[in-house]
């Protein structure tokens, strides 16, 4: 059991080419669409989300801040239906790769900070010195305030592989428990299988959570430079 648990975070490969860039393009394959005037109840659900969801985030911005409604709308769709997809047995989950998400949250990091640089310098560089600061104190401060602006995409991408990975390892390590003691106790097999389908249930709830806060996050830094 040791020897495979992480096999299922190993990137897959098809004829000894990988097959990573494939399982990121599937997801959007899956949203429905229609070419219809009046839409079935599927896709007026999937709308009415999206526009919940946009409202939400985008309430905070200023004009200049939603133009970037579309990109986050698309982001947290693409993670969320990303990891709902990972739940699937013998499935590779893209966002339990550090490489991937820091793909995803440098650049939009990388975006905000040089449109708050563009658009209001002087507010931007006072983030890196607090009011009323004591002189002795400034370059301590100025040195911390850099250190924890750079830091910003590392924690986004490290706590979206944390909480996805560490989901897939508990339900795996749940799942060979349940079908070990299949053969040696029937009572304590329903009981094991009982909470692994409770841990379903929330690996669902933090799926679709966990793309929310990704988003959430890139939102508030853009708020923060516009």
């Amino acid at each position: 059991m040791n020897e495979n648990l992480f096999t299922s975070f190993i990137a897959p490969t098809i004829l000894g080419l990988p097959a990573a860039v494939l399982i990121i393009l599937f997801p959007p394959l899956l949203i429905p669409t229609s070419k219809y005037l009046i839409n079935n109840r599927l896709i007026t659900t999937q709308q009415w989300l999206i526009k919940l969801t946009s409202k939400q985030m985008m309430t905070m911005h200023n004009t200049k801040g939603r133009t970037w409604s579309l990109m986050l709308v698309s982001l947290i769709i693409f993670i969320a239906t990303t990891n709902l997809l990972g739940l699937l047995p013998h499935s590779f989950t893209p966002t339990t790769q550090l490489s991937m998400n820091l793909a995803m949250a440098i650049p939009l990091w990388a975006g905000a900070v040089i449109m708050g640089f563009r658009s209001k310098i002087k507010n931007a560089l006072a983030h890196f010195l607090p009011q009323g600061t004591p002189t002795p104190l400034i370059p301590m401060l100025v040195i911390i305030e850099t250190i924890s602006l750079l830091i910003q995409p590392m924690a986004l991408a490290v706590r979206l592989t944390a909480n996805i990975t560490a989901g897939h390892l508990l339900m795996h390590l749940i799942g060979s428990a349940t079908l070990a003691m299949s053969t040696i106790n029937l009572p304590s097999t329903l009981i094991i299988f009982t909470i692994l389908i409770l841990l379903t249930i929330l690996e669902i709830a933090v799926a679709l959570i966990q793309a929310y806060v990704f988003t959430l996050l890139v939102s508030l830094y853009l708020h923060d430079n516009t």
